[in-house]
């Protein structure tokens, strides 16, 4: 079983940067490959990053690639997504995400066991 507590949302202006953590519950952290989701008003939930258990492999959704960075702390149970040059567009709650199992699909959320309540990302244009 693992928790996931997002933090660091906010309200920012298009060009800002935020910083988002999620932190999480039990030993076994280091063992879960972690993603990043959003879901914007009225739209489903989409795929933003997903990192690997050591953290040596990254997949950034391609609009975000380049802005967005996923990177994760393993000796804090912490994931974080570093998000850079804002747009409107991004506007969305940001919910993390733990899975165990290797070898499925990094943006499907049913490869996701575990998720975050979500933080809210608001960015003004």
């Amino acid at each position: 079983q693992v928790q996931l507590v997002e933090s660091g949302g906010g309200l920012v202006q298009a060009g800002g940067s935020l910083r988002l953590s999620c932190a999480a519950s039990g030993s076994t952290f280091s063992s879960y490959f972690m993603g990043w989701f959003r879901q914007a008003p009225g739209k489903d939930r989409e795929f933003v990053a997903h990192i690997n258990p050591s953290g040596g492999q990254t997949y950034p959704k391609d609009s975000v690639r380049g802005r967005f960075t996923i990177s994760r702390d393993n000796a804090k149970n912490t994931v974080y997504l570093q998000m850079n040059s804002l747009k409107p567009d991004d506007t969305a709650v940001y919910y993390c995400a733990a899975g165990a199992r290797n070898g499925l699909p990094v943006g499907r959320i049913m490869t996701y066991d575990y998720w975050g309540q979500g933080t809210q990302v608001t960015v003004s244009s």
